[in-house]
């Protein structure tokens, strides 16, 4: 896409693991994001769990529990509720 090449993010198809996960790292540090993330394997299993078509937004517990998603994305993002959803694991995490 010509606004990633403009933006130098232009990375070629992982091929392993490790692969993937530096370019999984390159855009963490490059969106300077601080939130955990999950990294897929190559085979996509959490994808396959819990991708939707349009897209939806998680927030999963350390036990692996659900505890917020979103309504098909992009207009069924609720930003506020999310936030709230992500404060609130952090607040029982404490």
């Amino acid at each position: 896409m010509p606004v990633n090449r403009d933006q130098q993010v232009v990375y070629t198809q992982p091929t392993s693991d490790a692969e993937r996960a530096a370019v999984a790292e390159a855009c963490l540090l490059r969106l300077h994001l601080a939130m955990p993330m999950l990294l897929d394997s190559m085979g996509d299993e959490i994808d396959a769990l819990y991708g939707a078509w349009p897209e939806r937004l998680y927030v999963i517990d350390p036990a692996g529990v659900i505890t917020y998603r979103s309504d098909p994305g992009p207009w069924g993002f609720d930003v506020a509720a999310w936030e709230q959803a992500v404060q609130c694991l952090k607040e029982n995490r404490r």
